[in-house]
């Protein structure tokens, strides 16, 4: 008889702890992905290296702020904090300075950080569809060339 096994080994033991990262480590969960970072602070806000900060959600520091693509936003000095450990950057304040929503589970330092108001309204306003042509239920060929001018909702669906 054969025996039964499991496609996922670390879901073996549901009921087993491990350590979700190392001691001093932090995660953030965003845009679908998990960063540890290799040491954080959290004292009410998750502060991280400045350096680290393009891992977590793809924003760049300079002088003239923290910069995404064509997209720069003016820091406050607040958002940065400095001990004997180094210079660190507050992450929680600046989802806050954003408006970005998150939620955090302090005592296993994880952080899961929703869509950025910033990036989310420039693509709902930048966003063009791609050229198309389908056939309505009439049969009549619509095309995005025959739709300039209309606002339109287009829904598409697919059985994978």
């Amino acid at each position: 008889m054969a025996q039964a096994m499991m496609s996922y080994p670390e879901l073996r033991h549901p009921f087993e702890t491990r350590e979700i990262h190392p001691e001093g480590a932090a995660t953030v969960l965003y845009q679908g992905k998990a960063t540890t970072l290799s040491e954080a602070r959290v004292d009410g806000h998750l502060f991280i290296r400045p350096g680290e900060l393009a891992d977590v959600n793809g924003f760049v520091l300079k002088p003239e702020g923290a910069c995404h693509a064509d997209t720069c936003i003016p820091i406050p000095g607040e958002l940065f904090d400095q001990d004997d450990a180094g210079r660190w950057f507050n992450l929680t304040a600046f989802a806050e300075h954003l408006g970005q929503a998150y939620v955090a589970d302090e005592a296993h330092a994880v952080w899961s950080f929703a869509e950025m108001p910033c990036k989310r309204d420039s693509m709902l306003i930048d966003a063009l569809a791609p050229d198309f042509e389908v056939k309505d239920r009439q049969g009549r060929v619509v095309s995005k060339d025959s739709l300039k001018g209309k606002k339109a909702m287009i829904v598409t669906w697919a059985s994978w």
